[in-house]
């Protein structure tokens, strides 16, 4: 039977090997947009309105300001992609320090472990 500190060590290891598989990663988001341009005559005002798009539109935050570009299709699939990557890792690393925290509480007992700087091993 495994002990509490070697389950511990199992879970952070499967984390770990999870990151490798991540793939790209990128903040921000993916709005669709429509529009009505106003043209008199035109389908977007008709009754019911036929609005122009849909209009990809990326946007993340650099230095303090919202950076915004447009994309097409596939480039919206893309982005939608790779930010949901970047959850995937935010994730990751929360669930990591999760079990280093509850691990840290078996190692930094005084009778567990004759080593207590030590942590998970790394492979």
């Amino acid at each position: 039977m495994a002990t509490g500190l070697e389950r511990y060590e199992r879970n952070y290891r499967a984390l770990a090997a999870e990151l490798a598989d991540i793939g790209l990663i990128s903040p921000g988001s993916v709005v669709v947009r429509t529009t009505s341009c106003g043209k008199p005559g035109c389908r977007c005002l008709a009754d019911p309105p036929q609005r122009h798009g849909p209009y990809y539109q990326y946007s993340r935050a650099v230095a303090g300001k919202t950076v915004s570009r447009r994309l097409d299709e596939r480039q919206a699939d893309l982005y939608r992609e790779w930010i949901a990557n970047r959850h995937r890792l935010e994730q990751i690393i929360a669930q990591m320090e999760q079990v280093s925290a509850q691990a840290a509480e078996i190692m930094l007992r005084p009778e567990s472990n004759p080593h207590p700087s030590r942590g998970p091993r790394r492979r």
